[in-house]
């Protein structure tokens, strides 16, 4: 993985960090559970499908990242007058939608 961190963070309540952490485990487990399908000769379509729907969970988990970031940071940052925070955003939105 790159690094690819500037040196911002974000403060999370407590709600938010615990239904992403949440996300990203149920996650782990079925990356874990296409691991073990592999181990066990399963079948390539079966896997396929279980690949797809790990894709389809980390679309849901940077949607949710998108949502909050728009309406924390963004909006933080608009109202403080770094504009430049709609240039970073579209940088962003340009590497996630590849």
């Amino acid at each position: 993985m790159t690094d690819n961190c500037c040196c911002r963070t974000k403060e999370r309540s407590d709600k938010e960090f615990k239904d992403l952490i949440n996300r990203l485990k149920r996650i782990e487990g079925q990356v874990k559970g296409v691991q073990r399908m592999l181990e066990e000769n399963a079948y390539c379509p079966d896997i396929m499908v279980q690949v797809a729907a790990i894709n389809s969970a980390l679309n849901s988990f940077n949607k949710v990242l998108l949502a909050e970031h728009l309406k924390t940071c963004v909006v933080d940052d608009i109202k403080a007058g770094r504009e430049d925070t709609i240039e970073e955003l579209t940088e962003t939105l340009k590497k996630v939608m590849k």
